[in-house]
């Protein structure tokens, strides 16, 4: 049902949205059909792939123990898991995606600062995600037919021959898949979510097998003191929340199709604390399998499954990893920005429209050269990321305890001066007020050296802190409880 007829049928007056600030992808979602599992899928989708895997073992190497890890980024999933709830709730009840709850908070022309924000770090991660999916399969096609070695001797713009075959497959791949919309993006992530555990659980009972049903939980290859144990655990809860901040901004272009918050939180429940965590500790005890089996610690899944030798297995995995990370890849690096470039342009620009502006940008940035590159990775990527905190903090105190949760959607699509969400000029002041602080200290503490311990909770310190400084602005602003819109 459209705005004009959502107008129409609680006998108002008949509204008629500006075209400036609406399509048919932007509006609230009219299909509600994604079920406990699409969004439990959609997790396993983001969760299994070779970062979060390379993450997890790396905590080990570093000094933490299977129990400690475990137990760290259990907590890091649960916190995640309420913030997720938080954006899940918005989307859900009012239906639209992340740079129209934008509108909310940030005007409805400042909601492209966020939106656009957004769409540049998944654009670029988009790329990088790729290119390291196409370096997996590289890496196993490498080991199970020698001959191709030939395609890596030559290169262009950086990348090898062998390694532009992988990645123009992936790419046009993807393309393929989200060309087809949110739908088709469903019915995808439903399959590839699950497929990695198939590789995953073979891969755990392999290297178990090989260690003789023995491994330690306790021990790690490189002990430190106690006192660094815990600044690691808690600096790992700070690193997975920074990891997941990305999406947990824009949750809402996926709880939007579910029928009821019901649906968001146990898909939720199942995707996060559960599933993420059980995927965390395997992942880690495969880890400490290759320390026993090989005496190091094998933290790449990619170069263990070359060990085993067998030229099928060597072959599956590779088409595994790929659907895994092209899984991750679709859902926390390509709805985003194709929600975020219809925002700035929806007259011109649609859902399909703006996914193949970024998927073409994602190939024009040669993300192999970008990954290479310290100074963009650390510098640029991870100062953007450094802002996504302050948004996130900015958008809840606005939405729960400024608003109050009383949102007039109709008028989320209205330019007009005296529209509620229009503040000044389209954008509200007090939301940059509080957001470019923020986001500066953030930055700072996320790329300064001299603050590196601190640096994995710039994330928390961005969002408490904007948070902060949102609410003191806006203490006068607050919705009165018994008010209806």
């Amino acid at each position: 049902m459209s705005l004009a007829d959502r107008a129409e049928a609680t006998g108002a007056p008949a509204f008629v949205p500006d075209p400036r600030l609406t399509n048919d992808d932007l509006a609230p979602a009219e299909q509600r059909n994604w079920k406990v599992f699409d969004l439990f899928a959609m997790w396993m989708s983001d969760v299994h792939n070779l970062g979060n895997y390379t993450f997890a073992a790396g905590l080990l190497v570093l000094g933490m123990n299977v129990w400690q890890v475990f137990t760290s980024l259990l907590a890091g999933f649960v916190l995640i898991y309420v913030g997720m709830n938080w954006m899940g709730r918005i989307g859900q009840r009012h239906g639209v995606p992340f740079p129209v709850v934008s509108r909310i908070s940030f005007g409805v022309w400042g909601a492209n600062i966020p939106a656009l924000i957004r769409a540049v770090i998944a654009i670029m991660w988009y790329g990088i995600q790729t290119y390291l999916a196409s370096v997996a399969v590289n890496v196993m096609l490498l080991a199970a037919w020698p001959g191709l070695k030939s395609l890596t001797e030559s290169s262009f713009l950086g990348l090898d021959t062998l390694g532009w075959i992988s990645f123009v497959s992936l790419w046009l791949i993807q393309a393929a898949i989200i060309s087809r919309g949110m739908e088709t993006i469903r019915r995808f992530q439903d399959f590839c979510g699950p497929a990695i555990w198939l590789v995953m659980i073979a891969l755990a009972v392999w290297i178990l097998a090989k260690a003789h049903w023995t491994i330690s939980l306790t021990s790690t290859p490189h002990p430190v003191s106690t006192g660094e144990q815990w600044r690691q655990w808690f600096g790992a809860i700070g690193l997975i929340l920074a990891t997941y901040g990305t999406l947990m901004l824009n949750f809402c272009d996926f709880s939007r199709f579910a029928p009821d918050y019901r649906t968001v939180r146990r898909g939720n429940f199942w995707g996060l604390p559960v599933n993420s965590t059980a995927f965390v500790v395997v992942s880690v005890i495969v880890t400490a399998g290759s320390l026993e089996v090989f005496g190091e610690a094998i933290t790449d899944p990619a170069e263990l499954v070359a060990k085993v030798g067998n030229t099928w297995v060597l072959v599956v995995a590779a088409l595994t990893f790929a659907v895994a990370t092209m899984g991750v890849n679709i859902v926390a690096n390509f709805v985003s920005p194709a929600y975020d470039l219809a925002n700035v342009w929806p007259q011109k620009i649609t859902f399909k429209v703006g996914g193949m502006i970024s998927t073409v940008a994602a190939l024009v940035v040669t993300p192999w050269n970008l990954f290479s590159n310290p100074t963009v990775v650390n510098y640029f990527l991870g100062g953007l990321g450094a802002f996504l905190g302050p948004l996130f903090g900015v958008i809840m105190v606005d939405y729960y305890a400024i608003k109050r949760g009383k949102v007039d959607v109709q008028q989320l699509f209205d330019a007009a001066p005296g529209s509620p969400y229009h503040y000044r000029k389209g954008v509200n002041p007090k939301a940059l007020w509080a957001f470019l602080p923020s986001a500066a200290v953030a930055g700072v503490l996320a790329l300064v050296k001299t603050f590196s311990d601190v640096a994995p909770y710039s994330w928390f310190i961005g969002t408490a802190l904007a948070a902060g400084l949102y609410l003191v602005l806006c203490r006068r602003d607050r919705t009165p409880v018994t008010e209806e819109v």
